[in-house]
């Protein structure tokens, strides 16, 4: 988008400086694929061969579903110990939580202890309640070390989400994996590590399924597009499509729909102010004269929000100018006495939108009349099995 030079260094260039000095996006476009949308195979990592001070868990802030443990004390009860880097908005951790259910329900009793680091992306994600409310929602019941501060992430060197590390007894780091896929890779590995260990796994079969199913007629999906002008910016270009947005951060001012949407962008029309992390509503309006507009490519869509204030909102989606239909709705919609489609904002997290029954491009908007309504991030799906 032509930006002029002289907006883009007076403080945007800072923040792509910032995007690439952190870690890598959760919302990749690819079932098998870590969160920056770009293809890892497992892989052994060679730089530690035990686990020790610069390879446990360090500076963990609270514990759920469990009392504290380290790594090494597991080892020395002779348990295999998956780390599992995760934060409780990143799709592509979500979509892995059947697996790591599965796994957990076949081996915990076999000598596997499955251990989710829960390093945040965005602020709210460091809450302690917000943790606990995902977990439960999601049904994570292994152990669970909120890594607030990111200091576990980093004695690790890891930089997507979600990130599994195995290690086991007598060899330590033994096998990592980025991303998502490779189930039964990974599954085979925690059967062989539980075995030289010295566990019986008779009569514990292995899944049969390696990755997500995705569209077979999906030639492309929309990027991971961000809220916030810390990640607003970064070698594919702007994620905000107004040019005002870029004036200044922590702004708040009138925006124009310019009616043509370019793709791999979002778009705002009303009063908005860009923060740090999110772009957020900056007045109550008695209808929904204000939105978020955008073309997607995609089968699913969803959408990072975190409430500005107290009152639970709803928030508006249309395909096209009209209301989702049924087969078009994801999870968190509902309808009202008019017939709109909409889903109600009551917690900081991911809401499941739009999940399409064929893959296409559409015109999607949001609109509400809460100036509670703060977007984060958008992440797109092109998975068969939805989301």
């Amino acid at each position: 988008m032509p930006f002029p030079f002289d907006v883009r260094t007076r403080w945007l260039l800072i923040s792509a400086l910032a995007v690439v000095a952190t870690a890598a996006a959760c919302g990749g476009d690819s079932a098998s694929a870590p969160g920056d949308g770009t293809a890892a195979p497992g892989s052994i990592s060679g730089e530690f061969t035990r686990p020790g001070p610069a390879l446990d868990v360090v500076g963990i802030s609270d514990w759920i579903n469990s009392e504290p443990l380290s790594i090494q004390g597991l080892l020395n009860e002779n348990k295999v110990v998956l780390v599992d880097f995760w934060t409780y908005t990143c799709v592509n951790c979500l979509r892995t939580f059947p697996f790591l259910r599965a796994w957990h329900e076949k081996y915990s009793d076999r000598g596997l202890v499955i251990l989710g680091v829960h390093s945040p992306e965005f602020e709210f994600e460091k809450v302690l309640s917000n943790v606990i409310a995902a977990a439960e929602k999601d049904g994570v019941i292994w152990p669970i070390a909120l890594d607030s501060e990111m200091d576990t992430w980093n004695a690790f060197g890891n930089r997507f989400w979600p990130a599994k590390y195995m290690f086991t007894p007598e060899g330590g780091l033994t096998y990592t994996h980025f991303g998502e896929g490779a189930y039964i890779e990974t599954e085979k590995e925690i059967r062989n590590a539980l075995e030289e260990a010295g566990w019986d796994l008779s009569g514990i079969p292995v899944g049969t399924v390696d990755d997500a199913v995705r569209d077979p007629e999906a030639d492309g999906i929309t990027r991971e597009l961000y809220g916030g002008y810390e990640r607003g910016y970064n070698a594919q270009g702007v994620y905000a499509g107004n040019e005002a947005y870029y004036t200044a951060p922590d702004q708040t001012q009138e925006y124009l729909d310019p009616g043509e949407y370019p793709p791999q962008q979002y778009f705002l029309h009303g009063l908005w102010t860009n923060t740090a992390e999110s772009i957020v509503h900056a007045r109550e309006t008695e209808e929904l004269t204000d939105y978020i507009v955008l073309s997607v490519l995609a089968r699913s869509t969803n959408v990072v929000i975190q409430p500005q204030g107290p009152e639970p909102f709803a928030v508006y989606v249309t395909l096209e100018d009209k209301p989702l239909l049924p087969e078009e709705a994801g999870d968190d919609i509902e309808y009202d006495e008019q017939g709109r489609s909409l889903f109600r904002v009551d917690a900081a997290r991911m809401y499941r939108i739009v999940e399409l029954p064929v893959f296409g491009e559409r015109i999607l908007k949001l609109s509400s009349t809460s100036d509670n309504f703060a977007m984060f991030a958008f992440t797109f799906g092109i998975n068969e099995s939805g989301f």
